[in-house]
């Protein structure tokens, strides 16, 4: 049991760069497998960033080489630091929890806690 809260969403032009934060109440992060998704109108949410509790991560193709996923166990925080943004990232950004595993996972199904969401918008 927990709740997730992301925040640092906004506006920005194409090339720029956000970083979107995430905490939980109850039990750390470190315990979990931790992910972050996206959802914009009319589609389906999909994966853009995982980590296992065990350090392995994965990322989807469009993000690959922008996206940096982490974990402050200390302050049980994820961060998604994203770089040169592009138009297509326009989406509500969501991160997520769901049981430990040995490999990260961008399937959906696997996460159980969700947060809310954080909008972020990029012009070109």
């Amino acid at each position: 049991q927990g709740q997730l809260v992301e925040s640092g969403g906004g506006s920005v032009q194409a090339g720029r760069s956000l970083t979107l934060s995430c905490t939980a109440s109850g039990e750390n992060f470190s315990k979990y497998g931790v992910g972050w998704f996206r959802q914009d109108p009319g589609k389906e949410r999909e994966g853009v960033a995982a980590m296992s509790r065990y350090g392995n991560s994965e990322y989807a193709d469009s993000v690959q080489g922008r996206f940096i996923i982490s974990l402050d166990g200390a302050k049980n925080t994820l961060t998604l630091q994203m770089n040169d943004l592009k138009p297509e990232d326009t989406a509500m950004y969501y991160c997520a929890r769901g049981p430990s595993r040995w490999t990260a996972t961008l399937l959906r199904g696997w996460y159980d806690t969700w947060g809310q969401g954080t909008q972020v918008t990029v012009s070109s």
